[in-house]
């Protein structure tokens, strides 16, 4: 879980280091790569981890969402084009999440069946839709938007 957090404030973290030692270049030239490797990282355990569960659908659906996103990432790293991303969207990361908060504290909810993982998928791919539209077309980076708003 801390490495999710982690990954969701990276771009904070990057622009901290480069207030603290006057670094304008440097790393941010870096970003891309860095990121994506340390996403496989993690993710790669969390993979690891779904292997282990008893629920063959749950455990199925998130090594099929963990290879999709490896291809996506792949595809962006041969080619450069960043909208590629938006066609093999992060939903491996959210519906690990979901299922293990699921099995949790509700596990009668946790897609123990198609018509549930159909749902489940289905809700946890519409805020990542708008994300991934924002991120990959628009080009929009929700850090640098806030910063705008809070600092002007």
């Amino acid at each position: 879980m801390l490495s999710v957090a982690v990954d969701a404030l990276d771009v904070v973290l990057v622009d901290l280091i480069g207030l603290l030692t006057g670094e304008t270049a440097g790393f941010r030239s870096y970003y891309q790569i860095t990121d994506k490797s340390l996403d496989i990282y993690y993710m790669s355990f969390e993979a690891f981890v779904s292997l282990k569960w008893t629920n063959h659908l749950a455990r199925n659906t998130s090594i099929l969402l963990f290879a999709y996103r490896i291809v996506g990432m792949a595809l962006f790293e041969v080619t450069g084009i960043r909208k590629l991303l938006f066609f093999f969207p992060n939903l491996f990361e959210n519906f690990y999440l979901f299922y293990v908060i699921a099995l949790k504290f509700f596990p009668k909810y946790a897609a123990n069946n198609p018509k549930q993982l159909g749902i489940a998928l289905f809700l946890l791919f519409l805020p990542k839709f708008g994300q991934e539209w924002m991120l990959h077309f628009q080009e929009t980076q929700p850090w640098n938007w806030l910063k705008q708003v809070l600092l002007g």
